[in-house]
């Protein structure tokens, strides 16, 4: 098709995964009139509408759903074509699009950007927080390069690569300090904070505790580790924390941390990438790297 270019395809892409005009342009580090444009042309091209424009949101038309996936199989492809070609330069060096889970950004990720600048000083890392299911379609649609989260995803399209061990804490009250521990029986008769649905840690936390989701739409929610603590710092509840983030969280609230009874409760961190990737041998490297930030 005379006229059509990757930008047309790239801030087009941008627009379908965002549902916005100005979060897209903010996206692509262009202006919103600018973006507008480059789309307009492009139905221009095809003679056909893409978007349905709203007040506030866009909406993609019958034709332009269908195209965003053809469109994300094509940038994808164009992508691997040029990682083809860093996996054969050397040393790893540039873009590396790395999603990490909520549980553990905060805590682990400025170890690995001190850790991967020093052993790939030529690296543009370009972390990305979010939720494992939504890292999970970034790594399908090829916006990200791999990601750090808890293991097993069991996805046969992704490598999955185990990087360490932690256990999981108790955190309660300070007044509750010196009382026993509780197993996780006990756990299910109190009340038990818990991450919001969508975070992995909470699965581990009820499957811990043995609670079913019909229970676990009872017990009180929060949007993160911090806010969790807080609350256990209030006195309204318990909560379970991994390892890595006792000292962070629990340093300016008034609570009482103690390791649970065995079986230990626990999770195994890992990175995943796709198997398509070519750079799959450094992302190996990478994988090391970042086992060697959270083992110390």
């Amino acid at each position: 098709m005379n006229g059509l270019s990757m930008k047309h395809l790239r801030y087009f892409d941008a627009l379908a995964s965002h549902g916005h005009f100005g979060r897209a342009a903010e996206a692509c580090a262009i202006s919103q009139p600018a973006l507008s444009l480059q789309i307009k042309e492009l139905e221009d091209l095809l003679g056909a509408a893409l978007v349905e424009r709203g007040a506030r949101q866009i909406r993609l038309t019958s034709l332009g759903e269908a195209f965003a996936l053809r469109v994300r199989d094509i940038l994808r492809a164009v992508d691997e074509l040029g990682d083809l070609a860093r996996a054969t330069a050397g040393p790893l060096a540039g873009r590396l699009r790395l999603g990490v889970i909520p549980t553990v950004a905060p805590y682990l990720l400025p170890r690995i950007i001190k850790r991967l600048a020093a052993r790939f000083p030529g690296l543009d890392l370009r972390p990305r927080e979010a939720v494992t299911g939504r890292l999970i379609d970034e790594l399908a649609e090829g916006r990200l390069d791999t990601a750090i989260v808890a293991l097993p995803v069991s996805e046969p399209a992704l490598v999955e690569r185990p990087l360490f061990d932690e256990e999981f804490v108790l955190v309660r009250p300070l007044e509750d300090a010196g009382k026993p521990v509780p197993d996780p029986t006990t756990l299910r008769t109190m009340r038990l904070l818990l991450l919001e649905e969508g975070h992995c840690f909470r699965d581990q936390a009820l499957s811990f505790c043995k609670l079913s989701p019909s229970v676990a739409r009872e017990v009180m929610e929060g949007s993160s580790l911090s806010t969790l603590v807080q609350m256990v710092g209030s006195g309204i509840g318990v909560t379970l924390i991994p390892q890595m983030a006792v000292e962070i969280e629990t340093r300016s609230a008034p609570v009482s941390v103690v390791p649970l009874g065995e079986p230990r409760p626990g999770r195994t961190v890992g990175m995943i990438w796709r198997r398509s990737n070519p750079l799959s041998d450094q992302l190996e490297r990478i994988a090391q790297c970042v086992g060697e930030a959270g083992a110390g």
